[in-house]
């Protein structure tokens, strides 16, 4: 088994002990058991009322949201085409009124056809 990364710097320097690892360059220190666990959990993007959203989801927006960059106004309501989960801030990739644009799932729900 190959060495694991440190979860605060990312670096390989790693030292095993018995029951934990131990990073030589920032010196955090963190459980194995914990190691052994990260790769299974799957990430789940809830939408504002809590309902699981999943690719291929349609969402509509809760409030009015202006677009960073632009004068443009997404309203209460606007529907989305189908939706794309991403990694990052963003979890949501979209297109609303023609545009393309990254979401974050507190500002939406799920519509249910």
């Amino acid at each position: 088994m190959s060495q694991p990364a440190c979860p605060m710097c990312e670096m390989n320097d790693v030292l095993d002990h018995a029951d934990r690892f131990e990073c030589m360059t920032c010196g955090h220190e963190w459980p194995k058991e914990a190691a052994a666990d990260e790769p299974d959990a799957e990430r789940v993007v809830k939408d504002a009322y809590g309902n699981v959203l999943a690719d291929g989801d349609i969402v509509a927006m809760i409030k009015d949201l202006k677009l960073k960059g632009s004068s443009e106004v997404l309203k209460v309501g606007t529907k989305s085409k189908p939706i794309r989960l991403v990694d990052g801030d963003h979890e949501i990739s979209c297109k609303m009124d023609g545009m393309a644009i990254g979401l974050k799932a507190c500002f939406v729900k799920k519509v249910v056809s």
